[in-house]
């Protein structure tokens, strides 16, 4: 192999007869006065008497062609090998033509590649075509994963990739971006099982109720499988975790009011004036509720006459409370705004937001383990505004006070994960979660909160937030814009742009800044699986199965059946089972185990039947 063409600082192309070239692998350039310099091969063709290099377009210019000539290639009858390689570091001069070209060996790459042990790193997957550096890799970095390739799962033979999750640190948060079918979602779930070896406090928002970790995959070597059912917990919003009223502030109530349905500023001042500190939930509906009935009366007058009207007890003290709090909030507190608050107040305690607490979660977190939260994307856009704000605020208090010389409680770092990102913070309007979430994004790092945000569309992703993430995860991407984006918010190249709608399920090109540079990668294998695994037309073809095994058996001691008799039969079913056919899905039902093999029919001048 040898540089041939004109050279730059940053590129060269090489030529070879011998081996071709495989795209993203690492070659070293002997120069014979800058000595090795590594490069990666971004681009690669091979040419043979078939496709003569007169056809050559870009990659094979005139230059290439007569260096091609002068050591010694027959242009017309060889096959000739041309790779375009992209320098690592840039070199002084220009590379010397003829420059011999060498794979490297894993000591030369090791630091280049590898940032962490397996102990201390996430090992996500490997890096693609390194197989021939990995030939005498130190043991440590052997037989960590496996991978699947075209259906079947393989042992590594390339070099790991482990994320050194210290340094979040310096580069604090990771984007992960890919369309649906990318491997976007199983790179996630790889992730998030590291983050579990490590014991790394973690909340998981989960708007799919799919990071579930208790499956373990059934295809994966004995030795290999790790049980994670003490290292998660899934809690759903309602039914395991809440919002204790008592506990909010003012921007709090406004925060989960505004998530159910957005506030007006009208009724943000409703709030400021009616939800009182330590106030429960019952204590501020009730106010709203006879701030409200007091207002349908229409006047002061009508309230007094109701008063009046009204029998001595309960009744005469709720209207003179009402009158109350007419006087006090009428002016300043609309009608409509008030009602506005009592629709979403009520709208939150019927979806159980106000039934439990964070008290789960944080007890959680401090034992290091990964919380999913569950919940339809609305839910936990409500309820992550509360909780962030309340978990932050609790982790920045604990550092400040460190800072400060005083005391505080310990809360630990942690890391806040989620799918479909964009919904949590969209680009182009607020919401109330995207206020935290770009709180953390900024700021988080100095106070060791950290953010992993996945989206099939980076484009619709806040653009302060996708500029603090760091690192990013690119799978399989299709949409023009958001390619655009991508290209915008990383250092990949023309070239890997191009190939982004083609990568296979499971590539990946990671651009990561504590690398310096975007490397081609391919996710492992995951110990664990997804709870929606299951292909939705095999799931609809054994639950067909399933029914009319189970209508075979309802009717089989009632077998042979006469189209005559098909009322009385379906009245004993009814008695048995408490199961109602009508006639015309009865008789379907038997004519579609006909057609399956499973009954015959035996046709008469006046009826079918139906028997074995």
């Amino acid at each position: 192999m040898k540089v041939v063409g004109i050279t730059t600082q940053q590129e060269v192309y090489v030529g070879s007869k011998d081996r071709n070239f495989r795209i993203n692998e690492f070659l070293i350039i002997v120069d014979p006065y800058q000595g090795d310099l590594i490069g990666e091969v971004v681009e690669a063709k091979t040419y043979n008497r078939y496709m003569p290099l007169s056809m050559h377009g870009e990659l094979a210019d005139s230059s290439v062609i007569e260096s091609l000539k002068a050591i010694g290639y027959n242009i017309e009858e060889d096959t000739i090998y041309i790779g375009k390689i992209r320098l690592l570091n840039e070199a002084l001069y220009p590379v010397e033509t003829g420059s011999n070209v060498r794979v490297p060996i894993f000591e030369e790459v090791k630091d280049l590649m590898i940032k962490s042990s397996p102990e201390e790193g996430l090992v996500l997957g490997i890096i693609k075509n390194t197989d021939q550096m990995a030939a005498n890799m130190d043991e440590e970095f052997n037989e960590l994963l496996y991978t699947f390739e075209e259906g079947e799962l393989k042992k590594q033979r390339d070099i790991p990739y482990i994320f050194d999750i210290k340094s979040m640190h310096q580069y604090p948060h990771i984007g992960v971006f890919g369309g649906s079918g990318s491997g976007k979602s199983f790179g996630l779930r790889v992730v998030l099982e590291e983050l579990m070896d490590l014991n790394i406090p973690t909340i998981v928002l989960d708007p799919h109720f799919e990071m579930d970790f208790s499956q373990i995959g059934e295809y994966m070597p004995k030795e290999k499988i790790k049980d994670y059912k003490d290292r998660f917990k899934c809690l759903q919003v309602g039914f395991h975790v809440g919002v204790r009223f008592e506990d909010l502030s003012h921007q709090d109530i406004k925060n989960l009011l505004d998530a159910s349905s957005p506030l007006t500023d009208a009724m943000s001042n409703v709030v400021d004036i009616l939800f009182k500190r330590n106030d429960s939930y019952n204590s501020f509906h009730n106010r709203l509720k006879m701030l409200a009935e007091a207002q349908e009366e229409g006047s002061l007058d009508r309230i007094v006459r109701r008063i009046e009207e009204s029998s001595p007890g309960l009744e005469k003290e709720g209207w003179q409370k009402r009158k109350e709090v007419y006087l006090n909030y009428d002016k300043t507190c609309p009608y409509s705004s008030v009602r506005g608050i009592i629709w979403r107040l009520n709208r939150l305690d019927n979806e159980g937001i106000f039934s439990k607490d964070i008290k789960p979660i944080e007890e959680g977190l401090h034992m290091g383990k990964l919380i999913v939260i569950q919940g339809n994307t609305r839910i936990l856009q409500v309820f992550s505004t509360y909780l962030l704000n309340n978990l932050y605020h609790k982790r920045r208090d604990y550092k400040d006070a460190i800072y400060k010389n005083t005391t505080a409680d310990y809360f630990p770092p942690f890391i806040v994960v989620t799918d479909e990102a964009h919904n949590f913070a969209p680009k182009g309007y607020d919401s109330p979660s995207k206020s935290i979430l770009k709180e953390i994004s900024q700021e988080g790092r100095k106070y060791g909160a950290f953010l992993i945000l996945a989206t099939q569309r980076p484009t619709l992703l806040d653009e302060t937030i996708t500029a603090q993430l760091n690192t990013k995860f690119i799978f399989r991407t299709v949409r023009a814009s958001d390619i655009q984006t991508i290209k915008e918010e990383t250092d990949i190249t023309e070239e890997e742009a191009r190939r982004l709608p083609y990568l296979r399920t499971g590539d990946v090109f990671i651009s990561e800044a504590s690398m310096g540079r975007t490397i081609f990668a391919r996710i492992r294998a995951a110990n664990t699986t997804s709870p929606h695994r299951e292909n939705p037309f095999d799931e609809l073809k054994n639950k067909t199965v399933e029914d009319d095994n189970k209508f075979l058996q309802i009717i089989e001691d009632k077998l042979p059946i006469n189209g005559d008799d098909f009322i009385n039969i379906i009245k004993e079913i009814e008695s048995e089972t408490g199961l109602t056919y009508p006639i015309g899905l009865f008789e379907e039902k038997l004519n579609n185990l006909v057609d399956k093999g499973q009954l015959k029919k035996e046709k008469t001048p006046f009826f079918n039947i139906y028997k074995k």
